[in-house]
């Protein structure tokens, strides 16, 4: 699968990052600069992650993660996938991030 990010247009102070494909340092640049602009972003009051379609996460995504979860405002959105939900089960890092199954559940929070 092609990796792609996609930003949606803010609605109400949420930012929603679509996440789809592979995601390791090679493949990183531009959910970084997205993660960046969301986590710099002053109107920005929820940041929203969707890992729906992420067919593969190294530990590169989830330092990204991790900064993303350091602003306070981090929701992954969607069934996490398999591959994605080992990477957090063996690094301990699952609890830490607050889920919700869809997009617009990660806005209502």
């Amino acid at each position: 699968m092609e990796q792609r990010v996609r930003v949606l247009p803010d609605d109400g102070g949420v930012r929603v990052i679509v996440c789809m494909g592979d995601f390791d340092a090679d493949t990183l640049g531009p959910l970084k600069t997205a993660a960046t602009a969301a986590a710099d972003g002053p109107a920005v009051r929820r940041i929203v992650l969707d890992v729906t379609d992420v067919t593969f996460a190294d530990s590169s995504m989830l330092n990204v993660m991790i900064l993303l979860l350091r602003t306070g405002r981090l929701v992954l959105a969607g069934t996490v996938p398999a591959q994605l939900g080992r990477l957090l089960d063996i690094t301990q890092a699952r609890p830490l991030f607050t889920t919700a199954d869809t997009i617009e559940a990660a806005r209502a929070l």
